[in-house]
């Protein structure tokens, strides 16, 4: 199974016409969610949900993203789409501008966290997809664990090649776990 970016989470759905509100999990919703664009799904087996899905319309209202999908044409089919992911292919081609700033989860799980001094302060665990950002969990080496937000402030350099992050925690952030 090939790796897979998450992009947005699909929540209820809105009105008659197959519109679902969706939980944005990119800084691009404008470009990922563009009309035209096919995204891969990820699913619970049997749900009957596609396996690609291709959006239709994307609008904001009152601040929450709402798309329609060409293969939704009502409201009875968007219930059906809950909780459903809309993942890009990690194998498939770049987006146009790819800014190269989407990583994969298992392209971050065991990454050496280091402060900005390059002290070694721990590890990464796992990401932890937010609906206003995600976190970096970090299990640091002295066995507390902690979330770090993972924006470019506080994890000023990702290597995935170099096998580390770099994260510029401000003080007392990870005492806050304890």
């Amino acid at each position: 199974m090939s790796e897979s970016t998450v992009v947005a989470r699909i929540g209820k759905p809105h009105g008659l016409r197959g519109e679902v509100t969706v939980q944005l999990h990119t800084d691009e919703p404008e470009r990922r969610l563009a009309v035209g664009a096919v995204l891969d799904t990820e699913a619970t087996s049997g749900s009957g949900v596609p396996r690609t899905l291709t959006v239709r319309s994307t609008r904001v209202h009152r601040g929450i993203w709402l798309v329609g999908f060409e293969e939704v044409p009502d409201r009875t089919g968007a219930e059906g789409l809950r909780g459903t992911r809309l993942v890009l292919d990690a194998d498939a081609p770049p987006v146009a501008e790819d800014d190269g700033e989407t990583y994969a989860e298992d392209d971050l799980v065991g990454l050496a966290v280091h402060d900005p001094s390059g002290r070694r302060v721990g590890e990464v665990v796992r990401l932890v997809l937010g609906s206003a950002q995600d976190r970096l969990a970090v299990r640091l080496d002295d066995g507390r664990e902690g979330e770090v937000p993972f924006v470019a402030a506080l994890v000023p350099e990702v290597d995935v090649a170099g096998g580390r992050v770099v994260v510029d925690a401000p003080d007392g952030l990870f005492d806050l776990e304890a």
